[in-house]
């Protein structure tokens, strides 16, 4: 008994040793967070505050623009400004003043700023303390409000009473005046002048009370004019006059808001400040919410007195918490002792009812599991032969399913063989496969055909045996290579000649599962035939073009000549003359096109070589070509710099590349757009460049660019008409120079062909 008292008082103490801490803690962390937590608040709604300030600032101007937007777009206002009808205006202003109570001061000015008329007592001669506004107005075209400082002379004048005698709180600094000026225009353009409307917030009281409704008493607000609190915002609160502190004055005259903790009148206040300025930016005045510290450190004192009145309470709670928990930990040792007393007895099924999570509750359960596992030692063997059965039945159908699988996968696979085999028998092309050794695992058909082998002698032989029976042996080295050095590159076109058929053979390795070689299948095609046609097609293209030019140029001389001097023509017969003229241009263009291709295909197109300046070269491609661009109202730009190294090519041969890349450039450009070329050196080529603003080439029309007889599908690029060689001449030029031609989208729309030259070698 002593023993459990003991650790009962010991549980006792530690838990009230504890709690007590974790209060005070607790206490001191939560004075610190609410601290911060009533800054930040006090920050959000001051801000808030001075939003809702400043709106209720401008409210009225915005109602008075509005409210001068009709009658100022109105005609007869119109007229009668530009006429000066000083009497019509002076009834409008009282008429339209007496509609805006709240506007005091209401003038009609001509772009001079000299008033026309107003809706005071009396009319000022001019509003030269308005100028900059009104200018702005009218420079703008639109309404236009801003806080204005004007003199007491300036509102006597216009007819307000109240400033023609001594101002109460007149400190020489003008008076602030949120002014609203609509401008007048007529129907061209021109300005007859302007309406100008103010309200004088020296004398509104009803800011600071219109926020107070919303936010509460306990929001200051105020109106600064210059350095000093307005005299119609003054507040009861605050002192009058007051003046802002240096720092914040300084950074509100930068046009800065300011938040923060400020001193008025030897009394701190929170405050937020937002900028006032005029129609110029300059610094007037600003609007200022402020919440005082006192009214904070309230706010503080009753938060940490409810903090406290709740750490009191909480502590005499916690000594009866802590008193229930000690008899509640040693209540379930009890138990468990007269649980072990009934084990030792004999009663196997005997539980422990103990509830509680902790070391004495895994006890518990241990004890608990000990028990059951005796009782239940029966029931599992019993159990265990009925799994066993129901395993062996669950293990024969998974045997039988995966039967049934295995046989529809061997069903499938023997159905792509044969698909397989169809294909490669059907095939024209040869295919022989090798494996990892180099002994050959198929040969198709086609192959058989065009080496004139049998199969029985080729399958299951290395290929260096059965090279040595026909003529393919080079292809061993290439094997070699890939199986020695583990080279994975496949070898496209490889040019062979067995039995007098030219083979074209494209060798690709593949690997097995671990990325090793594991063979090479060959593709075999005979193009005897094709090269044999394409030979025949050339020297036909050939002969019927040099057996085409001469006639057509004597036609052409024939044509320029009647049409030169053809005076006597009709308009029809003239029209019809240059039509023939420019189709056997045409097909001087398309036969000397043909001419090109065909000499470059047979190796006869000669080159001279020398070292030419980039930028000439474009301008005299761009000369060739200056009447057809005028023609397509399109103007060609040479950006190519002067600092570029000559490149070492044919100038006849790049001039005929350039007015191809031209010529195409201005066809397919919009009128009025212009092509530009631009070069740029890399490495040890030139890269020059004609860009245009054309539609984009599709993507499925690219492959085609420069390939021979090719055009475009788009429809308008069918209608320029061609011959489809242009861009393929321009690439066997460039490529017999060492270069390379190629196509690319233009930034922001267009199109770009670009095609490089190598550099002359003697250039430094």
């Amino acid at each position: 008994m002593n023993l459990r008292l003991t650790i009962r008082n010991k549980l006792f103490l530690a838990i009230l040793l504890i709690l007590f801490v974790s209060y005070a803690i607790l206490i001191q962390t939560t004075v610190t967070s609410i601290n911060a937590s009533l800054e930040d608040t006090l920050a959000k709604e001051l801000s808030e505050n001075l939003r809702y300030a400043k709106d209720q600032y401008f409210a009225r101007a915005e109602q008075m623009k509005y409210s001068l937007l009709l009658p100022a777009s109105a005609l007869p206002v119109k007229e009668r400004i530009g006429r000066m009808d000083r009497a019509w205006l002076q009834d409008a202003a009282w008429r339209w003043r007496a509609s805006l109570p709240f506007s005091e001061l209401f003038l009609f000015v001509d772009p001079q700023v000299r008033v026309i008329a107003g809706g005071g007592r009396s009319v000022p001669d001019n509003a030269r303390e308005l100028t900059s506004i009104v200018e702005r107005a009218l420079r703008e075209k639109r309404p236009v409000y801003a806080t204005e400082l004007v003199s007491e002379r300036f509102l006597c004048s216009a007819g307000i009473g109240d400033f023609c005698t001594n101002h109460p709180y007149d400190d020489g600094e003008g008076v602030m005046m949120i002014t609203v000026v609509v401008p007048v225009f007529a129907e061209g353009g021109t300005p007859l002048g302007a309406i100008v409307a103010g309200d004088v917030i020296d004398r509104d009281v009803k800011l600071p009370s219109r926020v107070q409704e919303v936010f509460g008493k306990q929001v200051l607000v105020a109106v600064t004019r210059g350095g000093r609190l307005a005299p119609a915002s003054v507040n009861p609160a605050f002192p009058y006059p007051a003046d802002i502190a240096p720092d914040i004055l300084d950074r509100l005259e930068r046009g800065l808001p300011f938040g923060g903790d400020a001193t008025i009148g030897g009394k701190v206040y929170k405050t937020a400040f937002d900028p006032i300025t005029n129609s110029r930016g300059d610094y007037v005045g600003s609007l200022y919410v402020a919440l005082s510290r006192d009214d904070f450190k309230g706010i503080l004192r009753d938060s940490l007195r409810n903090i406290l009145a709740s750490a009191a309470i909480g502590i005499v709670l916690t000594f009866f918490t802590a008193l229930y928990v000690a008899r509640r930990l040693t209540m379930p040792l009890n138990q468990l002792a007269d649980g072990v007393r009934m084990i030792e007895s004999g009663d196997l099924r005997q539980r422990v009812d103990v509830t509680v999570a902790d070391e004495v509750g895994e006890l518990a359960d241990a004890f608990n599991r000990m028990a059951r596992s005796l009782e239940e030692r029966d029931r599992t063997i019993r159990a265990t032969a009925h799994e066993q059965a129901e395993l062996n039945r669950r293990l024969q159908e998974m045997n039988e399913l995966l039967e049934k699988r295995v046989s529809e996968r061997t069903a499938a696979l023997q159905v792509e063989m044969g698909r397989l085999e169809a294909i490669l028998t059907g095939m024209a092309e040869g295919i022989a496969v090798t494996d990892r050794e180099g002994r050959i695992i198929l040969f198709n058909p086609a192959a058989q055909r065009i080496f004139e082998m049998v199969p029985h002698r080729v399958v299951g032989r290395p290929l260096e045996q059965v090279c040595a029976t026909g003529e393919f042996c080079s292809l061993v080295d290439y094997i070699h290579i890939m199986r020695d050095n583990e080279d994975l590159t496949p070898r496209q076109d490889v040019e062979l000649v067995v039995k007098g058929k030219k083979l074209k053979i494209n060798l690709s390795p593949f690997t097995d599962m671990g990325g090793i070689l594991a063979g090479v299948v060959m593709s075999v095609r005979d193009v005897t035939a094709e090269e044999e046609v394409d030979r025949v097609k050339t020297e036909f293209i050939s002969t019927v073009s040099h057996e085409l030019k001469t006639p057509l140029t004597s036609i052409k001389g024939s044509l320029q000549f009647i049409h030169d001097r053809g005076k006597g023509f009709s308009e029809v017969e003239g029209e019809l003359l240059a039509v023939c003229l420019r189709n056997t241009d045409r097909l001087i263009r398309l036969v000397n096109d043909i001419l090109d291709i065909a000499r470059i295909e047979s190796g006869r197109l000669e080159f001279s070589l020398a070292p030419q300046e980039v930028r000439t070269l474009v301008a005299h491609s761009i000369e060739e070509l200056a009447g057809f661009a005028r023609e397509h109202e399109v103007v060609v730009e040479n950006q190519c710099g002067q600092e570029l190294p000559p490149v070492y090519g044919d100038r006849d041969r790049l001039v005929q590349v350039l007015t191809n890349l031209l010529s195409n450039a201005v066809k397919f450009s919009p009128r009025g757009e212009r092509v530009v070329v631009t070069a740029e050196h890399t490495a040890n080529y030139v890269a020059i460049s004609v860009a245009d603003r054309g539609r984009e080439i599709q993507w499925s029309d690219r492959g085609k660019l420069f390939k021979k007889f090719q055009q475009l599908d788009n429809s308008d690029r069918r209608q320029h008409g061609g011959t489809g060689l242009g861009l393929a001449i321009c690439k066997e030029i460039v490529e017999h120079h060492h270069g390379r031609i190629f196509y690319n989208e233009g930034v922001g729309g267009g199109n770009v062909f670009t095609f490089t030259v190598p550099v002359c070698e003697e250039h430094p």
